[in-house]
């Protein structure tokens, strides 16, 4: 299969550094052009700490306010470029972390899309859905989905495979 074109979501957590890190040996050894994505929600530094306030630090996909997003996003595009990767273009798109990278996806014609596992063994994963659970149903072209933490089958009781 031939990529010429990858894309990975970037949320700043080690989860997706890692995710971004394999899109980058992909897009290194296929000659491909590697699309870093952070999505966000451009909130002002006291609308965060009023809704960290009111409901606690936002959901693990959220990354909130501009200035969190473009460190999210020049940490993975650093990883990206140290990984090996030699045509890395990073973009910050407002809203939600899915449809994000689904929506570059198609106007990029994008060939693979690259996700961490973060978020599918998890009950707020369950309950609220997960970006890479959303993007592998939705998706018109591949998606990896990259072992980025802990998961697998757990037992009643067991705290083996709570997130990083």
């Amino acid at each position: 299969m031939r990529y010429s074109t990858i894309i990975v979501g970037a949320d700043g957590s080690e989860s997706a550094l890692r995710a971004v890190e394999q899109a980058a040996e992909i897009a290194q050894a296929r000659s491909a052009r590697l699309l870093v994505v952070c999505a966000y929600h451009p909130l002002t530094a006291k609308e965060q700490s009023i809704l960290a306030a009111a409901v606690g630090p936002t959901s693990m996909y959220q990354v909130a306010g501009t200035d969190a997003a473009e460190e999210a996003l020049a940490a993975a595009r650093q990883r990206a470029v140290e990984a090996g990767a030699s045509e890395v273009i990073a973009r910050l798109v407002k809203g939600d972390p899915g449809q994000a990278l689904l929506t570059t996806a198609s106007e990029q014609a994008a060939d693979l899309i690259v996700v961490g596992n973060r978020g599918i063994n998890t009950l707020s994963g369950r309950l609220l859905g997960s970006v890479p659970s959303d993007v592998s149903q939705r998706a018109s072209c591949d998606v990896l989905i990259v072992h980025t933490t802990k998961g697998g089958p757990r037992s009643l009781g067991s705290d083996d495979d709570k997130d990083d």
